[in-house]
């Protein structure tokens, strides 16, 4: 499977990728890394592991892409003929129209059992928000923020005098393993989607029977800080 990741940050996320493409967790190759900014520390992360960048022009400020930033883009898809796209800390929303002309699965990785504490800060949101337990959740993604169906969660939780930078280290283990488990399921075909619904194929089950797959992937330690 070919992946294209679109980072915006320091690119925790993309080097895990790279990293579980090469050392046997993942049967992808990642093809490309494409940023939003210029200077975004993921680029040189990536590029010392070898790995192509592109920087998307232009870089302007806002929530969206520039449409020839978009055009950018579905240009680069059909050249690298990717099958699927992983979202590392991209700090852009993608448009309606972007989406219907994308064509394939975009994934999505935020620290937090959506859908509470969606957007930004979404640690900081469970600790003022008192909660005793939050995680990750890998989801398709849609036109809004953090909005897309849900295809894996996985719980943590909040300990006493946690602050938002400790529960953020904390959560990145898990985000990163939940993100490759996430791309396996969609690697191997165990996933389908009926709606909103996301359906897991069960190793054991007869051909043709699905179920809902796990909503924890495991527990420990994933978009409020931009760590991409």
């Amino acid at each position: 499977m070919r992946l294209l990741v679109l980072a915006s940050g320091r690119g925790s996320h993309a080097v895990n990728l790279i990293e579980a493409s090469r050392d046997g967790r993942l049967c992808a190759d990642v093809a490309r890394v494409v940023s939003d900014r210029r200077g975004a520390p993921v680029i040189e992360r990536v590029r010392a592991l070898r790995v192509a960048t592109t920087v998307l022009m232009p870089d302007t400020a806002g929530s969206r892409l520039h449409p020839d930033a978009e055009r950018q883009l579905l240009e680069i898809l059909r050249e690298e003929r990717i099958e699927l796209i992983a979202l590392c800390g991209f700090m852009r929303l993608l448009s309606a129209d972007l989406l219907d002309r994308i064509g394939a699965p975009i994934l999505n990785v935020h620290p937090s059992l959506l859908p509470a504490f969606r957007g930004l800060h979404a640690q900081r949101q469970a600790i003022e928000a008192g909660v005793r337990v939050t995680g990750a959740t890998v989801h398709f993604v849609d036109s809004g923020m953090d909005t897309g169906p849900i295809l894996l969660q996985a719980p943590l939780e909040v300990l006493p005098g946690d602050t938002e930078e400790s529960l953020s280290d904390r959560l990145l283990p898990v985000e990163q393993r939940l993100y490759v488990d996430a791309i396996g399921l969609i690697q191997r075909g165990a996933v389908r989607r009926e709606g909103r619904a996301v359906l897991i194929e069960r190793p054991d089950a007869p051909a043709g029977a699905a179920g809902p797959g796990p909503t924890a992937a495991g527990s420990g330690t994933t978009k409020g800080r931009d760590r991409g």
